[in-house]
C-alpha cells in the first residue's frame, strides 16, 4: 500500500516531456483511445510536435479532436493557445497499406512485389493472420520514428482480447515465417510450384484443388507463387522485428498502462506490468480511469445509519433518506475501487498511478481531453 501511495504522487508529466515513444495499453474497453489522445493534446501543450497514431476502428478518436476522420497520413489538429513548437497529428493506422509497403521494402525485386500484392492468398494472410495488425501497428511506428519529424509518438494499440497481444505480435509474425511447412514450402524447387503434392500430402492436395472448385481460386497455383515471389525476404522481416522490439526496449520507449477499476481489467494490467519487466522494456505508469471521487467519511457509517432510520415517513422524509442511502453508496463504492485497486497492483513496480475521476460526460471534444489531460500531468 506505502509504495502505491508513494505512486499516486507522480503524474505522467514527465514522460510526456521527454519520452519519444508511449504506447497506451489495456484491455478493451477501459479508455486507451480517449487516455492517448489526452496524452497527445498534453505534449503539444507542453511545446512538443506530436503524432497520435490510432488502431481503434470505432473512430473516437477523429471525432474527440474535432476531425472529420482519420487516414494514414497525418492531420493537423488545432490547440489553441498552444506554445511555440507545440503541434498536435492524428492519424490512423491503414493495416494493408502498411503491410505492402513492407513488402516493396523486403521484396527482392519489384516484380516479385507486385506478384506477392496482386496474390490472393496475401491479401487473404495480409487481413486475417492473428497478430498482423499489432505486428503492422509497430511496423508503422517504426516507420514514423525513422523520419525524425515528430518530438513525442503516441500510439494506441489494438482493441484486442489481451493487452499482451501487441508485445507477442513479432514473435507470432517471425514463428509463422518459421513454421515447418513454410519453410518446407520455400526450399528451392518447392516454391517454384515442383511438387507441392507431396509437401503438402495427398489429402490436402486434393481438398485444396476441391476448394479451388467450390470458391473459384486456384489455390494451389496461388501458393505457389506467393511462395515463389516470398522467397528472399524471411530475414528482412525477421531483422525488421527485431529493429521494433530495439526501438521499444529503448529508454525513450513507455508503455503507459490503462485500466478501469474493475477486477478483471486491473489482472490484466498487473500482468502486463510484470510482462514488462521481463521483456526489459519501460512502464511510464498506470492510469485507472473511470474511478469514483473519495467522499469523507463524515458521518460515520453508524451515524449516517442512524440518520437514515430517523427520516419521517412521508415524501421529504423518503427523499432525505434516499438521498442518505445514495451517499453511503457511493461512499462505499469509492473505497471499494481503491481497495481493488490497491489489491490487483500490489507487488508490482509502478513509477507513477494517476485516477482518472469518472466524467459527467463522455468526451467527445478538445475540452473533455483538455480535463483529463490536466489530470495526466496534474
Amino acid at each position: 500500500m506505502r509504495e502505491l501511495d508513494e505512486a499516486r504522487k507522480h503524474s505522467l508529466e514527465r514522460s510526456i516531456h521527454d519520452a519519444h515513444i508511449l504506447v497506451t495499453t489495456g484491455a478493451g474497453g477501459v479508455g486507451k483511445t480517449t487516455t492517448a489522445a489526452a496524452l497527445g493534446l498534453a505534449a503539444a501543450r507542453a511545446g512538443r510536435r506530436t503524432l497520435v497514431l490510432t488502431i481503434d476502428p470505432a473512430r473516437r478518436l477523429a471525432q474527440a479532436m474535432g476531425l472529420e476522420g482519420l487516414s494514414d497520413e497525418p492531420a493537423p489538429v488545432e490547440v489553441p493557445d498552444a506554445p511555440a513548437g507545440g503541434e498536435l497529428w492524428a492519424m490512423m493506422l491503414d493495416m494493408q497499406t502498411t503491410f505492402d509497403r513492407l513488402i516493396d521494402r523486403h521484396a527482392t525485386t519489384d516484380e516479385h512485389a507486385r506478384n506477392i500484392k496482386a496474390n490472393r492468398i496475401y491479401r487473404t494472410l495480409s487481413s486475417t493472420l492473428s497478430g498482423t495488425q499489432e505486428y503492422m501497428a509497430m511496423e508503422r511506428l517504426h516507420e514514423l520514428h525513422e523520419t525524425g519529424e515528430w518530438d513525442l509518438l503516441v500510439v494506441d494499440t489494438p482493441p484486442t482480447r489481451s493487452a499482451l497481444d501487441f508485445l507477442d505480435a513479432p514473435n507470432r509474425m517471425t514463428s509463422f515465417l518459421e513454421g515447418r511447412l513454410l519453410s518446407l514450402l520455400m526450399r528451392p524447387g518447392m516454391a517454384a510450384g515442383k511438387r507441392v503434392g507431396k509437401v503438402v500430402g495427398f489429402g490436402a492436395t486434393a481438398f485444396m484443388k476441391v476448394a479451388g472448385r467450390v470458391t473459384g481460386m486456384e489455390l494451389l497455383d496461388d501458393l505457389a507463387s506467393f511462395f515463389r515471389n516470398f522467397e528472399g525476404m524471411y530475414e528482412g522481416f525477421k531483422a525488421r522485428a527485431a529493429e521494433v522490439r530495439e526501438l521499444l526496449q529503448h529508454s525513450s520507449s513507455r508503455f503507459v498502462v490503462v485500466t478501469s477499476a474493475d477486477p478483471p481489467p486491473l489482472r490484466e494490467a498487473k500482468f502486463f506490468l510484470e510482462r514488462l519487466e521481463q521483456e526489459g522494456l519501460h512502464a511510464a505508469g498506470v492510469i485507472v480511469n473511470r474511478i469514483r471521487p473519495e467522499v469523507p467519511r463524515d458521518p460515520s457509517d453508524a451515524a449516517l445509519r442512524r440518520a437514515i432510520e430517523s427520516q419521517s415517513d412521508d415524501d421529504d422524509g423518503r427523499a432525505v433518506a434516499g438521498a442518505l442511502a445514495l451517499l453511503g453508496d457511493v461512499r462505499n463504492l469509492a473505497g471499494r475501487q481503491r481497495r481493488d485497486v490497491a489489491a490487483a497492483l500490489y507487488g508490482v513496480r509502478v513509477p507513477a498511478l494517476v485516477e482518472v475521476p469518472l466524467l459527467g460526460r463522455d468526451v467527445h471534444d478538445l475540452d473533455g481531453l483538455g480535463a483529463i489531460a490536466d489530470t495526466l500531468t496534474a
